[in-house]
């Protein structure tokens, strides 16, 4: 086996296979109804579209600078002043992949053994991220009794002298809860005390249904010690675009620059251009939350009312995370459904050891696509 011993110890994303089984189900013909994938149905707005074709018309096809073309840079941390309250400038920030920017500071930061604390349920590629930086993943518990809230005497218990960062996920994919003021006052606290890296994955900021994103930035001795990850794809539905950001301390961004230089060296230019006019987009967002709004209340009507299901309203994203009464191995739950239903939904297993004994329904899909696969999801479980 010429394979390396830290590949082979990862596992495959189970929403990913998720799609590969849906794809092999319609391959012989059958009408999946997926409500698995964590992207919206929604196509990138017309502008910029446009703003990326003319940056290619206009010759701009080749290489950038590693951290990003300046104006993006320029007008990422302008955003993050006047939206977010963060006190950082465009040498704060590197573009590239949101889910690339996770794994570079991993990558940056961790050595062989070093602990990295992460939330559970979290989503799927945090644990394996660490384990390919040769790192220990150690879940930190998220309280479904208080709003799947981060439970901070379990944080506080976790953190020992191996312990190197801390990921939080807010607005958290897969409960769609959204930390409060509290919680990151917490977070603040145990972060310097233990003198930790923060990486705050803000990914979900933009839809948000009740209370509101409030990022660790806004404390200036936190923001030394913390990493922002956010990007495009949820919040302006440009998921294949791969393009985002990170933002961090100029203490380390020459650090990290090196990893994207031997890695990606730069985002795709006309990406980054299609990003330029995403930020000034803002209406787009608005209607395409308001809709994700309207698919939450139904989904949690519906979910409420079916036997063996306890479910919370989420705050944000587009996931809901309901817990079932059934005695079956979340695994099981979700490839039977998809056998004999014929609809997608991620196992609950995926996202942690407290993930086990719920699902992922994401609602990111048409209402049309939520009611028959909804209705397929109540006649399964009235079966059991």
């Amino acid at each position: 086996m010429l394979i390396s011993k830290r590949v082979q110890g990862m596992y495959p994303s189970q929403t990913l296979s998720l799609v590969e089984l849906a794809a092999k189900f319609k391959e012989k013909g059958y009408n999946i109804i997926s409500l698995a994938v964590g992207e919206p149905d929604f196509t990138t707005p017309p502008n910029i579209i446009e703003a990326a074709c003319r940056a290619m018309k206009e010759g701009k096809t080749h290489y950038t600078p590693p951290s990003g073309i300046k104006e993006l840079r320029e007008a990422i941390a302008e955003k993050y002043r006047n939206e977010n309250g963060v006190n950082v400038e465009a040498n704060n920030v590197i573009v590239t992949p949101a889910k690339l920017a996770i794994f570079n500071t991993l990558s940056a930061f961790v050595d062989p053994g070093d602990e990295v604390l992460i939330p559970d349920p979290g989503w799927v590629s945090y644990r394996e991220m660490v384990r390919f930086a040769r790192g220990k993943p150690v879940s930190v518990r998220l309280d479904e009794e208080k709003d799947w809230r981060l439970d901070i005497n379990d944080l506080v218990s976790k953190v020992d002298y191996k312990t190197k960062v801390l990921i939080i996920n807010s607005p958290s994919n897969p409960t769609g809860a959204v930390l409060t003021r509290e919680d990151l006052k917490a977070i603040r606290d145990i972060v310097l005390d233990f003198d930790l890296i923060l990486i705050s994955d803000e990914i979900y900021e933009k839809i948000v249904f009740e209370g509101e994103h409030i990022s660790p930035g806004i404390f200036e001795d936190l923001l030394m010690n913390t990493i922002i990850v956010n990007g495009f794809s949820k919040g302006w539905a440009m998921t294949g675009w791969r393009i985002g950001y990170l933002i961090a301390p100029n203490r380390y961004i020459p650090e990290l620059e090196k990893v994207q230089q031997h890695t990606i060296s730069c985002a795709p230019s006309m990406a980054q251009y299609a990003a330029l006019e995403a930020l000034k987009t803002r209406s787009y967002v608005d209607e395409m939350v308001k809709e994700f709004r309207r698919r939450r209340d139904y989904v949690y009507e519906r979910l409420s009312k079916m036997p063996g299901i306890k479910v919370k309203k989420p705050k944000a994203t587009f996931y809901i995370f309901p817990r079932y009464e059934f005695d079956i191995p979340s695994k099981n739950l979700a490839e039977d459904l998809m056998i004999k239903e014929k609809v997608a939904v991620t196992p609950g297993f995926a996202f942690g050891n407290y993930g086990e004994g719920h699902l992922r329904i994401s609602f990111a899909t048409s209402m049309e696509n939520l009611k028959e696969g909804l209705d397929k999801l109540e006649r399964y479980l009235e079966s059991l």
